[in-house]
C-alpha cells in the first residue's frame, strides 16, 4: 500500500492503520485487509489509474442492492474518486468468511428471487456505471428488448469490432440478433433490481457461512440475466435455482434463453481478455441467428 493511500484511508477512518495485507481483488483492482490502532478491520481496493466515479458507482450499486434487503451486502465505509494527491480506492467492513452452511444455497436462491422482486423504476437506471473495468450504459429504455440491444449488446459488439476481434460474418449475425430481439425475449416483466455480473466470485460467505453479494453492475433489466451468468461460469448448486423457482418462478421458455443473456458477458470477456472466447460468442450468436 503506497503512503498516499494509506494517508487518505486513515483521514477517513480517523485511526492511524497499523497492520495492512495484501489478499486476493480480483483481475481489476489492488487488495487489502486493513486494521486500525482501535482493533477494527476493514476492505479496502484500489486502482492506479481507475476509470472516472469507478469506485463511486460500485459504492452506489452496493448500496441499491442492500436497499432490497435480501441478502446481504458489506457495508460502506468510504470511497474516493481520487485527486491529485489522494488515491482512488473503496473502503467496506471486514466480513470473516468462513465455510457455507448447510442452509447457505436455499438462502442464496431466496434471497435472490426477493432481490429481483423488490423491483426498479425502469430498464436502465439514472447513472451508468462499470462490468469489470468496461463501461457499462444503463441509459432508460421503454422495454427490455430495447434496452437489451443498445445498451448492452450493441456497446460491447461495437468495442470488439474497434478492436478486430469479431470476423465480418459474425458482425452481420449479431446485428441480425439485435433486429430480432422482440421476438426472442419472452414475455414482457416489470424490470428487475439485478446484481448485473453474479458470477461465483462475486458472492462470499460471511462469519455464519450465509451468503453476501460483492462487486455488482447493478441496474433495473431482465431477471433471467442474473441467473445466465450464474450457469455460465459453474459454481452454484441446482439447490440455489431449485429456491429460487420456489419464490419466483421463471416465466415460459426461460431455459431457451440462457445463451441468450449469455452472449453479453462473453461479448464482455471477449473485450477484456481476447479471442479465446470468440467461440463462445460464435455459438451463442448462432443459436438465436
Amino acid at each position: 500500500m503506497t503512503p498516499g493511500l494509506q494517508q487518505a484511508i486513515e483521514r477517513v477512518l480517523d485511526d492511524p492503520l497499523v497492520e495492512c495485507r495484501s489478499i486476493a481483488g480480483g483481475d481489476i483492482n489492488l487488495a487489502y485487509r486493513v486494521r486500525t490502532s482501535g482493533d477494527a478491520q476493514y476492505f479496502v481496493k484500489t486502482h492506479n489509474s481507475p476509470p472516472p466515479r469507478f469506485f463511486e458507482r460500485e459504492a452506489q450499486g452496493l448500496a441499491w442492492l442492500r436497499e432490497s434487503n435480501a441478502l446481504r451486502v458489506p457495508e460502506l465505509v468510504a470511497f474516493s474518486n481520487g485527486s491529485d494527491d489522494e488515491s482512488a480506492f473503496l473502503a467496506l467492513e471486514w466480513i470473516v468468511s468462513t465455510p457455507r452452511s448447510s442452509r447457505h444455497d436455499v438462502q442464496l436462491g431466496r434471497g435472490l428471487a426477493r432481490l429481483h422482486q423488490s423491483g426498479a423504476t425502469d430498464f436502465g437506471m439514472d447513472t451508468s456505471n462499470y462490468i469489470g473495468r468496461l463501461p457499462q450504459s444503463n441509459l432508460r429504455h421503454d422495454t427490455w428488448a430495447e434496452f437489451y440491444g443498445s445498451e448492452r449488446l450493441l456497446p460491447q459488439y461495437e468495442l470488439a469490432a474497434r478492436a478486430d476481434l469479431l470476423p465480418s460474418g459474425l458482425q452481420r449475425d449479431l446485428e441480425t440478433l439485435v433486429t430480432k430481439l422482440p421476438a426472442l425475449v419472452g414475455a414482457e416483466e416489470a424490470p428487475a433490481r439485478l446484481h448485473g455480473d453474479l458470477w461465483g466470485g462475486n458472492t462470499i460467505t460471511d462469519e455464519n457461512g450465509e451468503p453476501c453479494l460483492i462487486d455488482p453492475a447493478v441496474y433495473g433489466g431482465h431477471r433471467e440475466v442474473d441467473l445466465a451468468m450464474m450457469r455460465l461460469f459453474g459454481g452454484f448448486s441446482p439447490a440455489v435455482f431449485g429456491a429460487y423457482e420456489e419464490i419466483f418462478p421463471l416465466i415460459p421458455g426461460a431455459p431457451e434463453r440462457v445463451e441468450l443473456y449469455q452472449l453479453y458477458y462473453l461479448l464482455v470477456h471477449l473485450n477484456l481478455f481476447g479471442r479465446g472466447y470468440l467461440g463462445a460468442v460464435k455459438n451463442a450468436v448462432a443459436a438465436y441467428v
